[in-house]
């Protein structure tokens, strides 16, 4: 792996941490404050999907082999679940570049899905991490989780007084995969055929 490619999933990364938590934290906050219920329902569908990054982000810490595949997956579910919904697009539409609060969640809107697309071209140029994530070429998508891995550790012992290891990570997020699965089944069977594309955010009326 040339040190380009290193740097580039390195950057990846790290936005991603900006993008994917930072930023969605902040315009939830804001977005309550100025009580906007598109934004809000934007961002309560986005944090429930996006909670299969960090299930990825477990499994990368217990090295499991299809961990790069999910975490692809989620950020292409993360960029579906802000531009899906019918009603809420809609409504962004009818504010102006001047109101603050929408015109930063429509750029937010365009990077994760540059992000995304940009997670899913540079694992294209790994495909063997997409099923032997443990292979050496595969070390610097690791090393993010790594990081993570040190900090949950001291977290876990400082808390609860017991190691927390790599085998106890890959359980949690196979089990947190296991449940989020059958949570998006159970959303696509009953929940999907009966309001399609519309969030019903505006069911208790617009703001």
């Amino acid at each position: 792996m040339n040190v380009f490619n290193q740097l580039s999933i390195w950057l990846s990364f790290q936005l991603s941490i900006i993008f994917i938590i930072g930023i969605p934290v902040t315009l939830s906050f804001w977005s309550i404050k100025k009580r906007n219920k598109a934004v809000i329902k934007l961002l309560s569908i986005y944090w429930k999907i996006s909670l299969l990054f960090f299930i990825s982000l477990l499994l990368l810490i217990g090295k499991y082999n299809y961990a790069l595949v999910i975490t692809n997956i989620s950020t292409l579910l993360m960029t579906v679940s802000v531009w899906f919904w019918n009603d809420i697009n809609d409504e962004l539409r009818e504010y102006d570049f001047s109101y603050s609060l929408v015109t930063t969640t429509k750029i937010w809107r365009w990077t994760i899905t540059f992000i995304s697309l940009n997670f899913f071209i540079q694992s294209l140029q790994n495909l063997n991490c997409f099923s032997f994530i443990n292979s050496d070429a595969c070390g610097i998508w690791l090393q993010p989780s790594s990081n993570l891995y040190i900090i949950i550790k001291n977290l876990f012992n400082f808390f609860f007084g017991a190691n927390f290891t790599q085998t106890i990570s890959k359980f949690l997020g196979l089990f947190s995969l296991l449940i989020y699965i059958l949570g998006l089944i159970q959303w696509s069977i009953i929940k999907l055929p009966k309001n399609g594309r519309n969030s019903c955010f505006s069911e208790n009326g617009k703001n």
